[in-house]
């Protein structure tokens, strides 16, 4: 593949961020810094209670597609609570040398969330949505992904949450 290209168009996300993918990902300013402001953009548009910082009260929230916790960072300064998904060991083992300080989970969007219902304040995706409408292998049918992962993301989240 072609040097720039993106990645979901190169492999699964399982197989592309590999070991050395994922700490050449983390260590990249370029990208560190689309993950603050992006991260900045989504909690702003969640139109969350004041925070912590703001002399309010953590909310819960999710990070799906994780990776190595540059995001989730972001929450975690910002005085939130989260907990992580991501499809990446590699990633999900770099978020934890970094110590991030959230929970992470292990898992495939696109099999739905295993979490319980009404249980988050609101959920954020940076970089990995994207990843579900690819066919990676032939029993991926993106719609029946999408959907699932739609339906669980809703049932996971409080009344009122985005």
């Amino acid at each position: 593949m072609g040097k720039g290209e993106r990645p979901e168009l190169q492999a699964p996300p399982e197989i592309y961020y590999d070991e050395e993918e994922a700490h050449k990902y983390t260590q990249n300013s370029r990208i560190m810094n689309i993950q603050v402001q992006l991260t900045r953009r989504a909690v702003e548009l969640l139109a969350l209670p004041p925070g912590p910082t703001e002399g309010g009260t953590p909310c819960l929230l999710l990070d799906l597609g994780c990776g190595s916790g540059l995001s989730a960072e972001q929450l975690s300064d910002m005085g939130h609570v989260w907990v992580g998904m991501d499809i990446s060991a590699a990633m999900l083992d770099v978020a934890q040398d970094r110590e991030c300080e959230g929970d992470l989970l292990l898992g495939d969007l696109g099999h739905g969330l295993p979490l319980r219902a009404g249980m988050f304040d609101g959920a954020i995706s940076i970089s990995a949505v994207q990843w579900l409408c690819n066919a990676d292998r032939s029993s991926h049918d993106p719609r029946k992904r999408l959907r699932r992962f739609f339906e669980t993301l809703y049932a996971s989240l409080s009344r009122g949450a985005r």
